[in-house]
Formats: C-alpha cells, structure tokens, sequence
C-alpha cells in the first residue's frame, strides 16, 4: 500500500524526536504556510491518552486545524494501513480546499511509509507473537535480537536490540512467510521525482534534550497522568495490546498493579524515552530524504521556524 504520489508532492512533513519542540514550531510554520497539520505520531490517534501522548491542547487545535487526533478507541490496534488510508483521505481534503498538509509527529515507521510506501506483510499472528514476548522476557532482549540475526541479518542490522516489538515483528513475518521483513523494504522505493516538498527534522543536542525529557516527564505526572492510566485501565473494552504498551502507560500500569512504586515507575518512564528518543535520531538519519535543523536549545520556535521556511 502505498501514499498517493500526486498528495506527497504536496505535502511537508516535521519531524523529530520526542520533546524535540516539534509542537511549537509546527503551529507557526502551518500559520505562515496557511497549512493545516496531520498528526505524524502512533499514539495521540487514541481517545482518552492525553497527556502521556502530549497531545495537542485544545487551544492549539483551534488555532491551526489538526488532523488524525482522537480517532481510534484504546482496545483497537491502529495499524499502519490504516494510518496511511485515512492520511491519504485527510491530505486529498485538505489540498482540496486550497491549504497545505503539514505532517507533525515523531513515528519514524508511519514517516517512512508515507515517503516510501509499505510492503503488504502478512496480518498479525498473536499466538506467534505471544510465544516470541514469552521468550524475550525469560531471556533478554540481546537473545531475541540474536534470533532475528539468524534469519534477517539486514533488519536485525538496522534495529535496536530494545526494539522488541518490531524485532518480534520481524522474525513473525519470517515465520510465516519464509521470507525475511527486509525483502518486502526493498520493492516500491519512490523515484526522486516522487518526492514530499520538505522532509524536515528537528536534531537537538543530545543533553539539552536528556534534560527536556526528564522535565517533561515530572510535568506530565503534575498534570495526571498517573490518574489518567487508571481511566484508562478501567475502560470497557479494555486497551489493546497497541495502546496498553504505549510509552509511560505500560509502567504507570505496573505501578497500579502493585508492581513497582511510583517513584520506580517514573525513572523507568525517563529511561524508556530516552532511549525512544534514540531509536528516532536513528529513524530520521537513515531517510535520506530528510534534512536535519541542528537544535542547540537556545532558539525560540520562532527562529526554528524561520530557519526550516528558509529551506523552502
């Protein structure tokens, strides 16, 4: 499944890793561009997962119009298909009525398979995945990470050995096709002359932003996050397997399950983004089609925002 050529060529994508200030920038870039902003991130699509997913506030959204928000309930898993159907419709909409799509987020897959589109891989298998989480949690990440090399050197090459879930993934599609998760990533490459207007991502200084997440994080906690999971947990349906290992969630979960106190659940919640913002630096650089705006931590979103118009 691939993003329609004729609405990438329209489109301008920011991206960037977590607290990256992406949100901030993003509202007057789409004020100035006369665009409307299509959420590029894999979990604000849920209702109800606020403040961990630092949605938009509602003020924000009526400032600049934001697509793609609070569109799915917590126990569906959102697939990357669907993100790319309803962009699809969201983009066609909003170039339809004379404005530019602007792509906000920090979801690396759902940025690639925009730009490059997506092998049709088989559907989730849960008895599979299941068997491999089980595993993986008996023997370390390190040891599923080893399996994946086995059978898909080239995927297990390009993830972390952190990046359980899309490890899994991998070695889920090997089973069940045969045929390594890499084969699929090297078909339906887009031609040069298939290219979005501007790819952009914000790379900040790695301690500026180290320091930004732990700040970021304790606000969120004054916020209520913490009662905002407990909501969630009591919701019927109850979330499912995407929305309940959504970052932050997963160990406030913990924390009200009895398994760890709040204050641990906080320190592995900074730890855990951490390294999801590592993952990110990592997604971003290995896009060719993205052009980095080096982040000392010192500009205003005005000045960023300058800087990734003066690319245009």
């Amino acid at each position: 499944m691939n993003f329609p050529v004729g609405l990438l060529t329209q489109s301008i994508f920011l991206a960037g890793p977590t607290a990256s200030g992406k949100s901030a920038v993003s509202l007057i870039l789409a004020e100035r561009l006369n665009a409307e902003i299509v959420s590029l991130d894999s979990m604000t699509v849920y209702r109800g997962m606020d403040i961990g997913t630092a949605k938009p506030a509602r003020e924000e959204r009526e400032r600049v119009p934001h697509h793609l928000i609070d569109i799915a309930d917590p126990h569906v898993d959102f697939s990357v298909a669907e993100f790319l159907r309803m962009a699809s419709m969201a983009v066609e909409d909003i170039v339809h009525r004379g404005r530019v799509p602007l792509f906000v987020g920090g979801t690396g897959l759902y940025l690639r398979s925009i730009l490059r589109g997506m092998s049709e891989g088989p559907e989730a298998n849960w008895e599979i995945r299941s068997q491999w989480e089980h595993q993986a949690r008996e023997y370390g990440p390190e040891w599923l990470h080893g399996q994946l090399q086995k059978v898909d050197p080239v995927t297990a090459a390009r993830l972390h050995p952190n990046d359980m879930r899309r490890i899994i993934r991998a070695i889920e599609v090997f089973e069940l096709t045969g045929n390594p998760i890499s084969s699929g990533h090297q078909h339906g490459q887009r031609l040069p002359e298939h290219a979005a207007r501007l790819v952009v991502w914000l790379d900040p200084d790695r301690e500026w932003l180290r320091k930004r997440i732990g700040d970021r994080v304790d606000e969120m906690m004054r916020q209520g996050w913490l009662e905002e999971t407990r909501l969630l947990l009591q919701r019927t349906p109850k979330p499912g397997r995407t929305a309940g290992q959504a970052l932050g969630y997963r160990e406030l979960s913990g924390h009200l399950d009895g398994e760890m106190t709040l204050e641990a659940a906080v320190e592995q919640i900074r730890t855990a983004t951490r390294q999801f913002a590592k993952r990110q630096y990592t997604w971003f650089r290995n896009l060719q089609e993205c052009t980095a705006v080096t982040v000392a931590g010192h500009e205003t979103p005005e000045e960023l925002a300058n800087r990734v118009l003066g690319l245009l």
